[in-house]
C-alpha cells in the first residue's frame, strides 16, 4: 500500500470518516438506551432490542478497525503504547458484549453492564479521536484506500452475519 495521500474519488468516504460516524451512531444509541433506562415504563423488549444492536454495530467496528484501521496505523506511527492500550479497550468491550449476549433486560447488572460499556466505549473513542487520528493524519496514509477497504470488510461482516457468527462460535470453542 503506498503512504501517499490519495486524491478522493467523488463520494468516497475516507477511514477516519467512517470511524467517526460510527462512533456518533454508537453514542446516540447508548443515549436512547439511557432514556429507555429511565423511563417510567418497563421497555424491556425494547432495551434488548437496542441492545443487540449496539453489541452487533461494536463488534463488527471492532473486527473493521483491528483487522484494517489499526494494522495499518501501528505499521505508521511510532506509539505502541497507543495502539496496545486500543487493542485492550477492544478486549474489554469484547467481554462485557459476551457477558450482555447472555443476559436480558430485567437481570442484575444489565443496565449497568450496558452503562459501564458505553462510558468505557466514550472514553476509547475520546482516544481514538484526539491522539489516534491526528497521528494517522500525520503519518499521511492513504485513509480514503483504508476507508474503501474498511466498508468493504463491513459489507462482508453484514453480510455474514460477522457480529452474532462471531460471538456465537465463540460459545461453542
Amino acid at each position: 500500500m503506498t503512504q501517499a495521500k490519495a486524491k478522493s474519488a467523488p463520494g468516497a468516504k475516507d477511514a477516519i470518516s467512517i470511524l467517526t460516524e460510527d462512533h456518533k451512531k454508537v453514542k446516540k444509541m447508548f443515549m436512547d438506551f439511557k432514556k429507555l433506562m429511565n423511563s417510567e415504563d418497563k421497555k424491556e423488549v425494547e432495551k434488548s432490542l437496542l441492545v443487540k444492536r449496539i453489541c452487533e454495530e461494536l463488534t463488527v467496528h471492532m473486527q473493521i478497525e483491528e483487522e484494517i484501521f489499526y494494522r495499518a496505523v501501528r505499521a505508521a506511527i511510532d506509539d505502541d503504547d497507543l495502539m496496545d492500550e486500543a487493542d485492550v479497550e477492544h478486549a474489554g468491550a469484547r467481554d462485557l458484549i459476551a457477558q450482555l449476549d447472555e443476559m436480558e433486560p430485567g437481570d442484575d447488572h444489565y443496565d449497568a453492564k450496558v452503562t459501564v460499556l458505553g462510558e468505557n466505549v466514550d472514553h476509547h473513542v475520546k482516544e481514538e479521536q484526539d491522539e489516534m487520528f491526528p497521528k494517522a493524519k500525520k503519518a499521511k496514509l492513504d485513509l480514503t484506500a483504508l476507508g474503501a477497504q474498511m466498508l468493504e470488510r463491513r459489507h462482508e461482516l453484514q453480510a455474514g452475519g460477522g457480529a452474532s457468527a462471531g460471538k456465537k462460535n465463540a460459545r461453542a470453542a
